[in-house]
């Protein structure tokens, strides 16, 4: 409740320059499996706005990125709202992070162990980056952390996010990024038999 109050008055901020500069919604909010696959709702700070093509399609989630977007993804300030979550049960500070529903089909037994405990703001798998990290690998940062779950490695982690943070170096700025296909798409290219083998429901 007082990290909430504290980060009160920079959210309100951070939530102007927003509607100033993009304007509504301030909020992006999706829902997200988390522990036990249960869905719950997880917003962050807008970063992109709604420019469309020609066509009047969306354009591509880089020509969308605002520059204030971008800084707020670079010092986690789009996380903010996330401290909602964490209050509420359904966050913790570290985990894995919560990925989209769609993706629950394809993920190997083993990788199912990620919803074993609660998901995180930050991970092992982020303070691994920059982007891009292919799925296999990020996904087996995640079951690497649950397998080896401490409260030691969880203030390590913390540690690491943070100098992250203050030097911008050696972490993901988009934490959904693989800089490649999501992983529906990944995995459904790789054929029917890999999904019937590997992929099986958690």
């Amino acid at each position: 409740t007082a990290v909430l109050v504290v980060a009160a008055f920079p959210m309100l901020v951070i939530g102007l320059l927003i509607r100033m500069t993009m304007g509504s919604p301030v909020l992006f909010c999706q829902e997200r499996p988390g522990q036990g696959k249960r869905l719950f709702t997880l917003c962050k700070f807008r970063s992109m706005n709604n420019t469309r093509g020609p066509d009047g399609r969306l354009l591509p989630d880089s020509r969308r990125l605002t520059r204030l977007g971008r800084f707020l993804r670079q010092t986690s300030l789009d996380e903010l709202p996330q401290l909602w979550n964490i209050f509420r049960g359904n966050l913790s500070l570290v985990g894995p992070r919560p990925l989209l529903p769609r993706y629950l089909p394809y993920y190997t037994e083993r990788e199912c162990l990620r919803f074993t405990v609660r998901p995180g703001i930050t991970g092992w798998a982020q303070i691994h980056g920059p982007n891009p990290l292919g799925w296999d690998k990020r996904l087996g940062l995640d079951v690497w952390y649950v397998e080896n779950w401490s409260l030691a490695l969880d203030l390590r982690i913390l540690l690491l996010t943070l100098g992250a943070v203050l030097t911008q170096k050696g972490m993901m700025v988009d934490v959904y990024s693989t800089g490649g296909f999501d992983l529906d798409e990944e995995r459904g290219k790789q054929g029917k038999e890999r999904a019937r083998v590997e992929s099986r429901p958690c």
